[in-house]
């Protein structure tokens, strides 16, 4: 009896020990320390491209290598930075001539345009997003808050279109929607809640894969998860299921789903349609100085402790020995090919690509494998048109306002119809479409290209649409796909144009990017940027759980918008989860204790009240 007693205190003992060195144990990457004042913004491109467009050649590897991450996106640039300022010497490769992913930013007859940052929310003061861009970027990272009218929505089209405004501000979005939709306060009312619910309670879902999975799945599967908290029985509601429990408001059952990321509510988690507006409940943000910037600064912090980041590197394969351990991986330059060998590689260019293609083909055929891979579905493609005009934004009254338009109100509707529509009656009729002005978001923009605008239009289309060309090269793809790709341009810019109708006379440059054009230059899989498919099945609890950074190879991990949800945050919350796994460690725990030494500095700062 009292051998079993003892066995059982030294078991719990080594287990609450274990526990506390996995939680406290390991120092952290992060510090007050690394941060520094933000040097003045480089306008040179040529020390830009440096640093985002250093080109591959073996002898830019560093030696001793820690760690490979494939894919330059916010979720491998976070992780390779976290790991990087956690002792490890890191190596990112990027198959496109520059850094960035969906964070870069590119050039042509004068304008700039981004090509995923539109705009990113929870930047305000000592909030966790914010001081993780600050830690990775040690302070370089400057965010213009944009105006508190945020998003409009327009919903219908001529005499029956409705608009509704979204504005930012922690109570004044709820009473700016009720007083659109007075008779459905309530409703509104309610559905805040569970936005409340889900922004406090997501780090839940985070731990799921953070801790042991049969932990997790004990958890859940005991029902003892669901005790704890909603958040794990919202994540697998149906949005369009609950929406119709709060209103038969179309309208506003729109508004609270039409954050669109290539999923119709009926088919996505409600847990996700809440976070995306929560997101910017306490004001949206732009990087001043462009997307770039991220990668610029991001990259610059690798190089730092000893890493680096190459370009023009497409990874062939990813090294696996007999004991289905990742050792490294190939690089292809010109027609050779390199091994570069590290102990740990790390994967951000997407589940797909990493399982079904990088892997060798014996081993991608296992059973572990499939059933990894059989968790997702292909997301959708992404079409984005690029518009340069000859004017001030004041000259062609653009805002830095997003505007997200709606054929109609019944999004399960129009999108299923949409997707269900032959090739060519596509173009002629897309249900819906964002327009963002990255020119008039960004204050030196102007400094940067002065007399210039730019405006870019995105909707989601169906990669089959234009898989016949898929084995063409890029701009040599031939005239009927040019002029297949500016059909649906044609009709997104007209549209466009009822909205902002000075634009139309002050176009001189145009460029439209396919789902074939994302996949060449974003590496994205059938052209999806959100990359693997939202929707509901994906974010059941039990399948977070199982969808973690581990991968059935060992020392192989997954980073970036696959691990946990879409979007620069969601990516960038990829990469962290991803660093926690790769070191053992929660790196979420030294964010939260450098956010309250944060807020101890900034409650000695403030001036104190002397009585008299």
């Amino acid at each position: 009896m009292w051998l079993w007693i003892l066995i059982i205190l030294v078991w719990l003992g080594v287990w609450l020990g274990g526990t506390y060195w996995y939680l406290f144990g390991k120092p952290s990457p992060f510090s007050l320390e690394s941060l520094r004042p933000p040097a003045p913004r480089e306008f040179d491109q040529k020390k830009r491209d440096k640093v985002i467009k250093q080109g591959f050649s073996p002898d830019k590897v560093p030696k001793n290598l820690d760690v490979i991450v494939i894919g330059s996106g916010i979720g491998g640039l976070t992780a390779g930075a976290t790991l990087a300022k956690a002792g490890k010497k890191v190596l990112v490769l990027e198959q496109h001539d520059q850094a960035g992913g969906c964070c870069h930013t590119y050039i042509e007859k004068g304008f700039e345009f981004d090509v995923g940052l539109h705009y990113i929310g929870q930047l305000h003061e000592n909030s966790l997003l914010r001081i993780a861009f600050d830690q990775i970027s040690e302070g370089q990272l400057e965010f213009q808050e944009l105006n508190q009218h945020f998003d409009s929505i327009h919903i219908g089209q001529g005499d029956e279109k409705r608009e509704y405004t979204i504005i930012s501000g922690k109570y004044e979005m709820k009473s700016h929607l009720i007083k659109q939709f007075p008779d459905d306060k309530e409703a509104i009312e309610t559905f805040f809640k569970i936005m409340k619910v889900c922004a406090k309670k997501t780090h839940y879902l985070a731990t799921l894969k953070l801790i042991p999975q049969w932990i997790s799945l004990f958890l859940l599967k005991s029902g003892i998860a669901n005790l704890v908290s909603p958040v794990f029985r919202l994540s697998g509601t149906c949005a369009t299921d609950y929406v119709n429990t709060l209103t038969s408001n179309k309208d506003l059952q729109v508004i609270f789903a039409y954050l669109f990321y290539g999923v119709p509510p009926k088919d996505s988690s409600i847990l996700i349609n809440a976070l995306l507006i929560h997101h910017y409940k306490r004001g949206a943000y732009y990087i001043k100085g462009g997307a770039s910037e991220i990668p610029f600064h991001i990259v610059r912090t690798i190089q730092k402790y000893g890493g680096n980041c190459l370009v023009r590197a497409p990874v062939t394969q990813i090294l696996v020995n007999e004991e289905k351990t990742a050792y490294g991986v190939k690089v292809r330059k010109g027609q050779e090919e390199f091994e570069i060998h590290a102990p740990v590689v790390v994967s951000n260019c997407g589940i797909f690509n990493t399982l079904q293609k990088l892997i060798p083909p014996e081993i991608h055929v296992k059973p572990d494998i499939q059933e990894r891979l059989n968790m997702m579905k292909h997301g959708r493609g992404s079409f984005l048109v690029f518009s340069g005009f000859d004017g001030t934004q004041e000259e062609l009254d653009l805002v830095s306002t997003n505007f997200w338009l709606f054929k109609n109100n019944d999004m399960d509707k129009s999108m299923e119809d949409f997707f269900a529509l032959s090739k060519e009656e596509a173009p002629d009729n897309i249900p819906m479409m964002f327009i963002t002005m990255p020119s008039a978001k960004d204050p030196e923009a102007k400094i940067r290209h002065p007399g210039k605008s730019c405006m870019t239009i995105l909707t989601m289309v169906k990669y089959e649409w234009f898989e016949e060309w898929k084995d063409t090269t890029v701009r040599k793809r031939g005239d009927e796909y040019y002029n297949y790709k500016m059909r649906f341009a044609k009709n997104l810019f007209d549209w466009a144009c009822t909205l902002f109708p000075k634009i139309k006379d002050k176009l001189v440059f145009q460029d439209v990017a396919t789902p074939l054009t994302n996949s060449h230059y974003l590496g994205a899989q059938r052209g999806a940027m959100y990359s693997a498919e939202h929707n509901l099945d994906r974010f059941h609890a039990e399948a977070v759980a199982r969808n973690r950074c581990h991968t059935p190879i060992k020392n192989l991990f997954i980073s970036g918008q696959d691990v946990f949800s879409c979007g620069i945050a969601g990516a960038l919350h990829g990469g962290l989860l991803c660093a926690s796994a790769v070191l053992d460690h929660i790196v979420y725990i030294d964010l939260l204790l450098l956010k309250k030494k944060l807020k101890r500095r900034k409650a000695k700062e403030l001036p104190t009240n002397t009585i008299i």
